[in-house]
Parts: structure tokens; sequence; C-alpha cells
């Protein structure tokens, strides 16, 4: 059973302190607000368990254009738009103007005629910069090669239920730091108050600007941020271990490198002891048992990644909501 949620003050919020925002990275919220938004995800989720309905944004469009291939992204905000009483139009750029040379600006500006918020999931982080320059509607990053703001925002929501609390605790990430992943995980753990180590080989240590930034909010909020080539040194009494594939996609051309360079970073039993006895074990999927993760944890009684998936749903029906419902 999950422990009872301890949540950071969050007295005054509401949904209008976000309406007609952009959801780019965690960066570019308070504290109070990422934890507001944790609150009410975690209040949509009971009452979706409890069969209640809501239609907070019936009649309302969300356009969701992808550059990369999805199932979580896809799936949960295509059913998280609909249980909140919306319709998604799925927008492959394949098959748009974007995909034959219309610029990013036009189709933004022409796209915020038809629909009232747009999620993308594509590789370059200016690409949706500067859709959101020129939209005047919101836009929700569902993942860029910078940034994973949505499913870290599902992490916090997961660690939150499972330990009952987020400040305090200490997030060890073993493999690839200069990843997306990484990058919102550092930011999203110094903004509610977690200490943080990443692991990582040589060379492929986060961004540096996004690890700078990082330290420097953590110290505002009582936390750290440790970056070190040392899984050992990561790891040691980790609340939370969480890993991601070894190539992200666009970087399959250097799978056979990132396999050798990575080999130390497995997280396995071995490299686990060294957690505290309770850690949790996450993983964004999908995963590739044998390489970044062993089976043994991925599918251990210390995995939450079942939970975690789920937890995309209801994670991105608050932001959603906090972004579109007209107040």
């Amino acid at each position: 059973m999950a422990k009872a949620v301890e949540l950071l003050h969050t007295k005054g919020l509401t949904a209008s302190n976000f309406t007609g925002q952009d959801f780019l990275t965690i960066s570019d919220f308070h504290s109070t607000e990422i934890m507001y938004l944790l609150k009410q995800a975690i209040k949509l989720k009971k009452e979706q368990k409890l069969g209640v309905t809501h239609k907070h944004l019936n009649g309302k469009v969300l356009g969701m254009i992808f550059d990369k291939a999805s199932t979580r992204t896809r799936v949960s905000f295509e059913v998280g738009i609909v249980q909140l009483g919306g319709n998604p139009i799925y927008l492959n750029t394949k098959d748009t103007q974007l995909g034959r040379g219309e610029s990013v600006a036009d189709t933004a500006k022409v796209l915020s005629r038809y629909v009232d918020a747009v999620m993308i999931r594509t590789f370059a982080h200016n690409t949706i910069e500067e859709f959101a320059a020129h939209a005047d509607i919101p836009v929700i990053n569902g993942l860029t090669d910078l940034h994973h703001p949505t499913q870290v925002m599902a992490d916090l929501m997961t660690i939150l239920e499972h330990k009952g609390r987020l400040k305090g605790l200490k997030l060890c990430y073993v493999g690839d730091g200069n990843n997306n992943m990484t990058h919102s995980l550092l930011e999203g753990a110094a903004k509610v108050g977690m200490d943080i180590a990443v692991a990582s080989p040589f060379g492929y240590e986060p961004n540096q600007m996004i690890r700078d930034h990082a330290k420097l909010v953590a110290k505002q909020n009582g936390s750290s941020v440790i970056i070190t080539n040392s899984a050992d040194e990561a790891i040691q009494d980790a609340d939370v271990v969480v890993t991601d594939v070894w190539a992200s996609m666009g970087e399959e051309d250097e799978f056979e490198a990132r396999v050798e360079a990575f080999k130390p970073y497995q997280v396995n039993s071995k490299l686990c002891e060294k957690a505290k006895d309770d850690f949790m074990f996450m993983h964004c999927l999908p995963a590739h048992r044998g390489e970044e993760v062993t089976a043994e944890i991925l599918d251990g009684p210390h995995s939450v990644v079942f939970d975690e998936a789920e937890n995309r749903l209801h994670a991105q029906k608050a932001i959603m909501l906090a972004l579109m419902e007209e107040n």
C-alpha cells in the first residue's frame, strides 16, 4: 500500500495560475507549482479508479505532433484528453506539410486557429521552443532530445505515491547522463528538494548548463546534486534508482560504442546492494533486459516501472487540465 502523501504547501494555487502557459521544461515552474500539479495528478488518479468522470475540457481539442515513434506518450495523451472530455488529433510530421518544408512558425500559427493546445514529440528542443514562440495556444513538450518533462512528472508522482514524500530522498540515475531523462530528472529533483546523484561514463555527463542550474536550484531547496563517473558512489544509500536505454532514438548508429562504454553502468543486483534496502527501481520504458538493467531488477520486487508508466496518464491529465481549462 502506498504511504500517506506529504505535500508541500500549495494553498492559494489554482489551475488559473497555469492557464495558457506552455509546459516545455520543469525548470519553467516554481516548486510549489510542480507540487500542485502532482497533487492534482494523484487526485485525478484516485477519482478515475473510483469511476468519477470529468468533462472539464469538454469540446477542447489537443493536437499531437509526432516526429518520433511512441507507445506511452501517444496512448496516455489520447486517453487522457478523452477522459477529461476533450478530443485528440494525431499528426505525424510525415503526413503534414511540416514534412514537406512548411516552417514551424507557420504551422504553429495555423494550428492555433484550429486546436486548443498542442503536444509535440520531436528531436531538437529548439523546434518546440520555436513552435511555442509562434503559437497562441499552450504547447506541451512530449519529448525532445534535451528534455522529457512529462515523463519526469510521472516519475515524481510515482515516488510520492510509494514513499509518501519527495524532499529529503535520494535519487540515483545510472547510465547516459547526457539525455533528456537525466536533464529533466535533474531539474525535477532540484525543484522538489530531492538529492540526486548521476553516474555516467566520461564523456556522457549531463549538459553543463542544465546541471549548473540544477545545482543552484537544489541549494535553494536544501538538496544536493552530484555528478560522478562512479556508479558505486552515486547509488550509495539511494532511495530511488533510475536508468534508461543506452542509445536513445537517433543514436542507434552509436550503439556498439555505447555498449562498451556503459557495460560497467548496468543496474544489477550487485550494484543495488549499495542502495537502501527499500529502494525503488524506475525506468521510463521501453527497457532492454540484459543491457542497461537486468531482468531480476526490472521484474523484481523493487521495480515500479508499470506504476510509473500508468502515471504518465494521470500526470499529463493534470498538466492538460491546468493549461487548457478556462477559468
